[in-house]
């Protein structure tokens, strides 16, 4: 079971490394032609802007993910430095069902108001405001794989830097 978690985390973790990157040049590219058009050819774009929070929404949403596969999300640090052997298990423990609760009720609340606001929509574009708001139960689900494949296989690199 565990090499499953595993095997599936390292695709799903690769993929959103690569969406969340693509989501970033997206969203410098967005910039750069919203300034252009505003400031050189004095026309404001009236959609760049909304879009432009909506794509770091989703980046943000992706990118957590990756953070918490990588362990570099504040967590517990002074409890697992001192702590050895069985009660080092047993703060990693607690730290992944604090952590799996949270990410499950954020991806339930999260589809729920995703799902009550489908009717409306963006201000400037007649496309459904839920597509912003399901950055939340998509990053939450997956983050919680990622949770998943940081107990069983733990990486630590700033953990393991400090003194």
């Amino acid at each position: 079971m565990v090499k499953w978690i595993l095997a599936i985390d390292r695709i799903v973790t690769n993929a959103i490394w690569a969406l969340a990157a693509a989501l970033l040049a997206s969203i410098s590219i967005l910039g750069l032609y919203q300034v252009l058009i505003r400031f050189v050819f004095n026309q404001p774009s009236s959609w760049t802007e909304e879009v432009i929070g909506r794509l770091l929404i989703w980046a943000v949403a992706l990118g957590v993910v990756a953070a918490f596969r990588q362990g570099a999300l504040v967590s517990v640090d002074v409890m697992l430095r001192w702590s050895r052997g069985r009660w080092r298990q047993v703060v990693r423990l607690v730290i992944l069902v604090v952590t799996a609760l949270f990410l499950g009720l954020l991806a339930w609340l999260g589809y729920d108001l995703a799902w009550r606001i489908r009717f409306q929509t963006f201000a400037s574009m007649p496309i459904s405001i839920s597509w912003a708001y399901l950055a939340l139960p998509v990053g939450a689900t997956f983050s919680l794989l990622a949770v998943l494949a940081h107990f069983f296989d733990p990486i630590n690199r700033e953990l393991e830097s400090q003194q």
